[in-house]
């Protein structure tokens, strides 16, 4: 399996597993010049930006952490066109979580960090 199916293999468990928390999708692969972020959701008012990350093997670093400060600084940019395209949203509290997988023994459970950074 290749990158790219693997990627949205883990996006579709994380979509499944935060609906089944309550959260509503309003898009996925939100896509820009900027970059991408992997799920946007509604929580109760809330925007949530979702990263979803996963890692098979923890040898270069937890899925946590595979969330850099320049990762950061795109998922806000990202956030910042979605919110000046779809004015419907301009007025909502926003947060980005990430949802990570790390599978170096095959169990995986999600770890969801609720507004992971600022």
């Amino acid at each position: 399996m290749t990158v790219k199916p693997i990627g949205q293999y883990w996006e579709q468990r994380a979509e499944h597993f935060l609906m089944q928390h309550g959260l509503q999708l309003i898009t996925r692969n939100f896509s820009t010049p900027a970059g991408e972020i992997d799920l946007i959701m509604r929580d109760t008012d809330c925007v949530a930006f979702i990263e979803v990350r996963y890692r098979g093997s923890t040898r270069f670093g937890s899925a946590i952490h595979s969330v850099t400060a320049a990762k950061q600084r795109k998922l806000k940019r990202c956030a910042a066109l979605f919110v000046n395209r779809q004015t419907a949203w301009s007025h909502h509290p926003c947060r980005f979580d990430v949802i990570a997988y790390d599978a170096p023994n095959g169990d995986v459970e999600p770890v969801w960090i609720r507004a992971a950074f600022d």
